[in-house]
């Protein structure tokens, strides 16, 4: 069975993993999400999953030559073949919508995606560690949300949902019921293209 490293620490892509009987070395890569240059949010994405792709494999070098004995290899598990790192944003009106910092803009945010609908992209990188080969690509989503009301809004922005999430909201968390109908994958829309990583993991 392949070992993979998953340069993330997000549950949902974790429990994902797990689903398709994987159980992948944690390791998150801590690094920074600005963008050099105004790239288009497609290459966006995958800038920022190779970013953390590479940032995980260069840190496993560091620590095995510094710490042989470090937690985060993880030895029981094995030598990794494969490093999975990815990135995922919400865009309306062309416009990348990122993680609210509070109850304001979550609900600012909310509201426009209100009756309207929304595209999400997550980018993904895989290295095999092999081969060395580096595989970037992406996957589009589109989200129709219904014409929920100002007061189940302000009651959700009122919880702690939506405040680590691009967009505000996790279709599979308390907020999807209020999805409406979606087109794509709804895997990507969770975080993971799982149908596309699985051809590039072998």
């Amino acid at each position: 069975m392949k070992t993979i490293l998953l340069a993330s620490s997000s549950p949902r892509r974790i429990e994902m993993m797990k689903q398709h009987e994987l159980d992948p070395i944690i390791q998150p890569s801590d690094v920074s999400e600005n963008l050099p240059i105004d790239l288009e949010p497609q290459i966006a994405v995958m800038y920022l999953a190779l970013k953390k792709a590479l940032h995980a494999q260069n840190q496993r070098k560091v620590i095995t030559q510094v710490n042989p004995e470090h937690p985060l290899l993880c030895r029981e598990k094995g030598e990794p073949t494969h490093i999975l790192a990815a990135d995922t944003i919400v865009v309306f009106d062309g416009k990348i919508i990122g993680k609210p910092k509070s109850k304001e803009e979550a609900f600012l945010t909310l509201s426009m995606l209100r009756g309207n609908p929304h595209h999400v992209i997550t980018g993904v990188c895989v290295i095999d560690l092999e081969s060395g080969k580096k595989t970037c690509f992406y996957d589009t989503s589109t989200v129709y949300f219904t014409d929920y009301s100002d007061e189940e809004l302000q009651a959700y922005v009122n919880t702690r949902e939506p405040y680590d999430k691009a967009g505000g909201y996790a279709i599979q968390g308390t907020f999807g019921k209020y999805v409406d109908h979606i087109e794509g994958d709804r895997d990507n829309i969770v975080g993971l293209p799982w149908y596309r990583v699985e051809e590039l993991l072998g």
